[in-house]
């Protein structure tokens, strides 16, 4: 499931596919089994229109839940980016040969950050979170041992600071781990179905054609849905724009 979602144009395809399939369907149902008797028209549109709504509300509800997913990891580049920036500055409080150290395992990192954050795989973002962590180990290495020689209010304030940059990488990776659940996508694709199954069994003197209407608007909706709820896979992603700009001033700075 994970891997499908990670591809939104597997699962405008995949739903495409599903909701045509459902319409035929209902429509050879219709004509070839038992139409809907007029006295019944009524009470079947009904239903109809409360399963087409029911779908409506829960794509509704699914959107601005990949949403707020989308906000949360924008949200959580800009605190890496603000940790890892203060820490870079704070690191030269710290003995020179120790600051010197510990400012170039920063630009390391922060390079992997950015590379976290262009992945373009699931793959490439697990090889730059396994580089992370080598990473991380190296700083707090580095930080852990200042601190044990010299224990002053000052170390204490970089060690804090390194804290808050390996803090802010465990909530960006939490933000990537919270995704869509995978039975709200079977919620919405069975409803999807069941919606497109009634409405080819509907009496109606239009063509076939127009049965194709819905599942292309509804499979837009899903792939719109899985595009912004996938932080390394489809067109909209979050760009380390915060990332970036730290990774300039660093250039600029004196070394």
């Amino acid at each position: 499931m994970t891997w499908t979602v990670d591809n939104p144009f597997i699962v405008f395809g995949v739903s495409l596919v599903a909701q045509w399939c459902a319409a035929y369907a209902g429509d050879v149902l219709r004509r070839s089994v038992r139409p809907v008797p007029s006295e019944e028209r009524d009470d079947f549109d009904t239903v109809l229109t409360a399963t087409l709504t029911l779908l409506a509300l829960i794509i509704g509800f699914s959107f601005s839940m990949a949403v707020s997913r989308y906000d949360l990891r924008k949200n959580y580049e800009e605190a890496e980016a603000n940790a890892i920036g203060t820490e870079y500055v704070r690191a030269q409080l710290l003995p020179a040969e120790t600051a010197m150290e510990t400012r170039a395992l920063l630009r390391k990192y922060l390079d992997q950050r950015v590379a976290f954050f262009a992945a373009s795989g699931v793959d490439q973002a697990n090889q730059t979170i396994a580089e992370t962590a080598k990473v991380q180990s190296a700083l707090w290495s580095i930080v852990a041992g200042a601190a044990a020689v010299q224990p002053t209010p000052v170390v204490a304030l970089v060690v804090s600071g390194m804290n808050d940059v390996l803090n802010a990488q465990g909530y960006t990776q939490a933000a990537w781990w919270n995704r869509i659940p995978g039975p709200a996508w079977a919620l919405m694709g069975l409803m999807a179905i069941f919606s497109n199954l009634l409405l080819g069994y509907r009496e109606r003197k239009t063509t076939f054609l127009v049965l194709l209407v819905l599942p292309v608007i509804v499979s837009i909706a899903f792939l719109l849905v899985a595009d912004i709820d996938s932080p390394h896979g489809g067109i909209i992603r979050v760009a380390p724009q915060n990332l970036l700009a730290v990774s300039q001033a660093m250039q600029n700075a004196p070394q």
